[in-house]
């Protein structure tokens, strides 16, 4: 039996051996050989899409696509709308506990290749019949070969700016901290304007954009020093991030124009400012015990394309201002008991 690995490909039968190895297959019938969103027998909000691009059912054509930074917008089945139990259950997906695989191909007749998975964004409030969403592929991307091989041209991503057009190269503008709306459903204004990447993991586990986000704040502390009078503090600005690692707790080590410290840790993402992000156990205790001299900067809507964003600024212990989640345990064997 085959195993699953990502970017290689498949006919249907060998994902339903994969997902379901104890019921048989039926070609082109029952779930596994036509359906285009198949559930994982036991688990009760996993699931396997089959999505085939520039697909027809009935007279409904899917306008389905992916974006550079692995945003896919596709749709449900056109009978489906916003209050069936199955669309509800993808609005309320949750992929740190539930798990969603998507199998692509660019046209009939192909086999599938597996895409790996899919974290919700978001969905359109407005249009259903079918159901639009934005799904995150958190395996994104693929090599260039695979890209190829794959065949799907990919659409642009779009940006949030609210900065000027020109002369906005490098620049950090600083905002409010924002009113946070919780993370879902958007009007179809919005969600066609808007293909973003907006998914912790994704954010995570791009260090070059974390780096980018770091490297953008250092700057800007220089700037505001120099700007300050205070260039000797500037001078002494120190990336702790690259010296040092993540064992410090924190990114940067800065300066108030006054020389007390300004410990800031540095957290950056291309989504909105209600993208959630990571924090380890180290930074959230560092945090607290330097709550008057540490801050989060949160770098929002970045650039590559010009290197700026938007940021807001958070003091104090990372618990007095955001709803820590825990996304994973350590589990140590428990000894006997008498």
């Amino acid at each position: 039996m085959r195993t699953l690995e990502l970017w290689r490909m498949y006919t249907r039968e060998e994902v339903h051996d994969i997902f379901s190895p104890d019921t048989a297959f039926q070609p082109q019938g029952g779930s596994w050989g036509i359906s285009g969103i198949v559930g994982i027998p036991n688990r009760a909000a996993d699931w396997v899409f089959f999505v085939t691009f520039g697909s027809r059912q009935g007279t409904h054509d899917f306008n389905e696509s992916i974006t550079a930074d692995g945003v896919l917008t596709w749709q449900s089945q056109p009978s489906q709308r916003l209050g069936d139990p199955q669309i509800r259950k993808f609005i309320e997906h949750d992929d740190r506990l539930n798990t969603s695989h998507l199998f692509l191909r660019s046209r009939w007749g192909r086999p599938y290749t597996y895409c790996g998975t899919l974290g919700y964004l978001s969905h359109d409030l407005d249009r259903e019949a079918p159901v639009h969403f934005q799904w995150q592929l958190m395996d994104w991307p693929p090599s260039t070969e695979t890209l190829e091989k794959l065949g799907v041209e990919m659409s642009p991503s779009t940006e949030n700016r609210y900065l000027p057009t020109a002369d906005r190269t490098g620049q950090l503008v600083k905002t409010e901290r924002p009113v946070v709306s919780p993370p879902g459903g958007r009007g179809t204004g919005q969600f066609v304007a808007r293909k973003q990447v907006a998914h912790p993991d994704q954010d995570a586990r791009n260090s070059t954009l974390g780096l980018a986000g770091e490297r953008l704040v250092l700057r800007h502390e220089v700037e505001t020093l120099t700007r300050a009078g205070r260039p000797d503090l500037a001078e002494r600005i120190v990336h702790m991030a690259v010296i040092e690692g993540d064992s410090a707790g924190y990114d940067v080590r800065s300066f108030e124009a006054d020389g007390s410290p300004r410990f800031i840790e540095v957290k950056t993402t291309r989504g909105p400012a209600s993208t959630a992000f990571f924090v380890s156990p180290n930074q959230v205790e560092f945090s607290s015990k330097h709550s008057g001299t540490y801050v989060l900067i949160r770098v929002f809507d970045y650039s590559d394309r010009n290197d700026s964003g938007r940021y807001y600024e958070v003091p104090g212990p990372l618990t007095d201002s955001f709803r820590l989640d825990t996304t994973e345990f350590r589990a140590t064997p428990m000894g006997e008991t008498a």
